[in-house]
């Protein structure tokens, strides 16, 4: 397995997103979702993304589950910020110094761990000084129950605030050939302050591999069911985006969502793509990804046949907006 650098901790190239084996993408299954972790784990996979909201608590400590006896072997990524009610999508976003010490201490609690390697804050909440909440995430360092300080869907400019007032071990933003936002400023942010960049939804929130069409069902339980992207109204503009993604695959013998993934791959050693799943083909289908050798030529195809800007539809809704940093 290809390692690549997050804060100082060597991890695996493709890490794994936990967030779908709790909710937000359907009907969880806990025995499915702990034999998917223990075989990415048995596949070389040592990064394992999670938050505090998913599924109210249930992701972290199904979570810990899978890391009894792999301390040290596997490295954990959580997030704190975006409190909501069980069962609802409606959030508020909290980062008061007391809150962050609160959830810390639950998180370790739910994941039965001594220390959280990478610790970000989820979501930005203006109300509260960044300052302030940098400084209970250093002092929480100190203490040795976090690792590394993390942001997420933060701008440019807060991260270059932030990065001069405490060391920032990575960034985690929405990144794929659909999303293209970080190439405008952050990418470069992170490369002059020293973050990784975990690329989250690195297919689309599932759209890019191909396996959407207009006959589709989303259940009520599903988050793409409110997703403007998955909307009538922009459905069929962004198919084009899987018509061209599907083209492109088939000349490289490959699958669309493992071109997807090594089109991220290759836009820098220092991106980290985290794709979810609860399912053991698809994990094993995303790792294909990285024995596919993109040449320079194969990405200005990519580039010239999906540009920034080509998907229809904001990326979230509304609620979800909440907290983003642009």
């Amino acid at each position: 397995m290809e390692q690549r650098k997050a804060g100082g901790i060597a991890v695996s190239a493709l890490g794994l997103g936990c967030m779908g084996m709790s909710e937000f993408y359907g009907a969880v299954d806990d025995a499915q979702s702990l034999a998917t972790l223990e075989e990415a784990f048995d596949l070389g996979v040592t990064l394992f993304d999670t938050a505090d909201t998913y599924g109210a608590g249930h992701n972290e400590s199904l979570l810990g589950r899978f890391l009894r006896g792999k301390q040290g072997r596997a490295v954990v990524s959580s997030k704190f910020g975006i409190v909501r009610e069980a069962g609802s999508y409606a959030r508020r976003i909290d980062n008061r110094p007391a809150y962050i010490r609160q959830a810390c201490e639950a998180s370790l609690q739910r994941l039965g761990v001594e220390r959280i390697d990478l610790y970000f804050i989820h979501r930005l909440n203006r109300d509260t000084p960044l300052e302030d909440a940098l400084e209970a995430l250093l002092r929480l360092r100190e203490q040795g129950k976090i690792g590394g300080i993390g942001l997420s869907e933060v701008s440019a400019a807060t991260l270059r605030r932030a990065a001069a007032l405490a060391p920032i071990a990575a960034v985690q933003s929405e990144y794929s050939l659909w999303t293209r936002d970080p190439e405008q400023e952050v990418l470069q942010a992170c490369r002059d302050t020293g973050a990784s960049f975990f690329a989250y939804s690195p297919l689309g929130r599932g759209f890019l591999t191909g396996s959407f069409d207009r006959s589709t069902p989303l259940d009520s339980q599903d988050a793409r069911s409110f997703n403007p992207r998955f909307s009538a109204a922009n459905l069929e503009a962004n198919l084009r985006i899987v018509a061209a993604l599907r083209a492109l695959a088939a000349d490289k013998g490959c699958t669309p969502a493992q071109l997807a993934l090594a089109w991220l791959l290759a836009q820098g050693a220092d991106i980290i793509p985290i794709p979810g799943t609860k399912r053991s083909a698809y994990l094993r289908e995303n790792l294909g990804a990285l024995e596919l050798d993109l040449t320079a030529a194969d990405l200005a195809r990519i580039g010239a046949a999906l540009p920034p800007g080509m998907a229809a539809g904001a990326r979230y809704s509304e609620e979800g907006m909440k907290g983003l940093n642009m």
